[in-house]
């Protein structure tokens, strides 16, 4: 069955970074997957990550640098 979403609910997060979910384990109860629209300061940036759900960033103004073990996108 369809499930809507009216809002999102925001997570709290230091060192100035807005994160406002849609679909995770917080807003609709959903552990597979994190639809969220962050907001962070330029120069802002976090240690590495490896989350037991599926994480998708869309990058909507600025830009993102991603390290990884293969490198730097």
């Amino acid at each position: 069955m369809p499930k809507l979403i009216e809002n999102p609910t925001r997570i709290p997060v230091p060192q100035g970074k807005i994160l406002d979910e849609y679909i995770g384990r917080v807003n609709s109860g959903d552990s597979h997957a994190s639809i969220a629209h962050m907001r962070s300061p330029a120069g802002w940036s976090e240690p590495g990550q490896r989350p037991d759900f599926e994480e998708f960033t869309v990058v909507l103004s600025g830009e993102i640098v991603v390290e990884h073990e293969s490198g730097v996108t």
